[in-house]
């Protein structure tokens, strides 16, 4: 059986101990059951070097090996001279 569900956000931290502690009270009369999704910033991005290497070991773009894939040659546009 689905039970329809509303949505609030709020914002919180949690602490040493894995429990999460709500910046603000809430308004919901209790007790209630509720579902919680936790969006948190990624420790580290991948840098520039580690996507690089993650596109070249992926076999998704293995087609671009293939020879019929070089459709251009280096007399093919113009130069680009960054200024900046």
């Amino acid at each position: 059986m689905d039970i329809a569900m509303k949505a609030i956000e709020v914002t919180g931290t949690i602490d040493e101990q894995g429990q999460l502690h709500l910046d603000e009270p809430l308004t919901i009369p209790g007790p209630h059951r509720v579902r919680v999704i936790l969006l948190f910033p990624e420790e580290a991005d991948i840098d520039e070097l580690e996507w690089l290497q993650a596109a070249v070991s992926n076999p998704a773009f293995d087609f671009l090996k293939d020879p019929v894939e070089d459709i251009y040659t280096l007399t093919d546009g113009k130069p680009f001279h960054d200024e900046g």
